[in-house]
């Protein structure tokens, strides 16, 4: 039997990353791996499935090269294997956007109808942010926000946005960001904001893409106890 030719072989091993990909649960997990480290029992209830599978889940996708992990004692701790897997999520979402009916009606209905207004793109929050314009809360929860996180942005986990609000003049503008473009927690927040009067927008996807980018990361930023307005690095 002649020896595959070594573009077949190489696209085989191409193959091997898009079975990754080819999971619901595995795109939940890279989601979840996308906003820092996780140990499997955490992976385990942020995807509401029994430990055992989704160790399965997180074998194949360090299998193939997007995830990687280490040990301490006895837990077993994930990750990104490379900063461009968020960027190739990303790309498989764009096209599924585009091309496939379902997907476009799904986000249409349940994503684009919650938020008449354009998302804040990163660029202009960069330039807002460092101009003192606009206030940026991460409502992801408190762990995450602690394991990196925009620039300047102050934690407010959505449970906690109430009691903020109270301190929080109604003429600064806000800005709310999540894990990504199919969180719904920026969705709930803004529509907590507006409902008090407050001028609020999201970033458009979230914060892997902003890290993917190479913007203003920080990590274990503490909550202050009154809110400042955010502002970037200059």
């Amino acid at each position: 039997m002649n020896q595959p030719s070594p573009k077949k072989q190489v696209f085989e091993h191409l193959a091997r990353v898009g079975k990754g990909l080819a999971h619901a649960v595995r795109l939940d997990l890279l989601e979840a791996l996308a906003q820092g480290e996780r140990s499997v029992d955490a992976l385990a209830k942020i995807c509401g499935m029994p430990i055992s599978n989704v160790s399965h889940h997180l074998l194949v996708l360090k299998d193939c090269g997007l995830a990687a992990s280490r040990k301490v004692g006895l837990q077993v701790f994930y990750r990104l294997a490379d900063p461009e897997v968020i960027a190739v999520v990303a790309t498989v979402r764009r096209i599924a956007e585009r091309q496939l009916a379902e997907v476009s009606r799904i986000v249409r209905e349940h994503f684009e109808s919650r938020d008449a207004l354009q998302p804040v793109r990163r660029e202009e929050l960069l330039k807002m942010a460092r101009r003192g314009e606009a206030m940026v809360i991460d409502v992801r929860p408190e762990e995450e926000f602690e394991a990196g996180h925009i620039a300047g942005a102050i934690n407010v986990p959505l449970e906690s946005l109430p009691r903020f609000l109270k301190k929080l003049p109604k003429e600064q503008d806000v800005v709310a960001y999540c894990r990504g473009p199919y969180c719904l927690l920026a969705f709930e927040a803004l529509e907590k904001l507006r409902k008090k009067g407050f001028s609020a927008r999201r970033l458009e996807d979230g914060f892997p893409e902003w890290q993917a980018e190479r913007l203003p990361v920080e990590k274990k930023a503490s909550v202050p106890a009154s809110p400042p307005v955010s502002r970037l690095p200059r």
